[in-house]
């Protein structure tokens, strides 16, 4: 069956909407997903599931996590080979450089796409960097200023509800897993 990542919003983050990652795992299986893994306390699940419309499983499992959790839940649901093809088509360079700068990957829900999604992260020069991938934001902003950069500035747009941000060793580390799960 092919392997899916689902990357919720808004879960275990500054005390609101706490969910152990056991009950998570646990909420996923009752849904007949199977291998089911939990990385982190953000609320990444890799699982397997019938090949099948990525926006409708993403429905069903807001549907089921809202009800079993009590919270308005979101998710971005990645398949497989979008998740590979995000690594493999980041920026050159991007990733390379840990220790001066900081990355981060800004996957994307449907609707939005990435041009519409520029259009709400603004960069400072000499700080920040953006780039538009198929369907994820690559981000960079230079560690020594980072307290300057504007990236936290996406937060209060409306563009911010179908957004959903991870670190780049993060999205390698998933990458990673789910590679090991075929």
């Amino acid at each position: 069956m092919p392997k899916y990542l689902a990357l919720h919003r808004g879960i275990n983050v500054g005390g609101n909407n706490l969910i152990r990652m056991a009950d998570l795992k646990a909420c996923f299986e009752s849904m007949g997903l199977s291998d089911v893994t939990t990385y982190i306390q953000s609320g990444n699940v890799v699982f397997a599931a019938k090949a099948g419309d990525s926006a409708r499983l993403a429905a069903k499992i807001e549907k089921t996590l809202s009800a079993r959790f009590a919270y308005a839940a979101r998710v971005v649901i990645v398949t497989h080979a979008e998740l590979r093809a995000a690594v493999r088509k980041a920026p050159k360079g991007f990733g390379t450089a840990p220790d001066k700068f900081r990355y981060d990957v800004i996957f994307l829900k449907d609707p939005l796409t990435p041009k519409e999604a520029m259009k709400a992260v603004s960069v400072r020069p000499g700080v920040d960097a953006a780039y538009a991938g198929k369907r994820a934001l690559y981000f960079s902003r230079l560690i020594a200023r980072a307290t300057q950069s504007r990236l936290a500035r996406v937060i209060g747009t409306p563009a911010y509800a179908f957004m959903t941000i991870r670190n780049w060793s993060t999205t390698t580390k998933l990458l990673a897993l789910m590679d090991e799960r075929t």
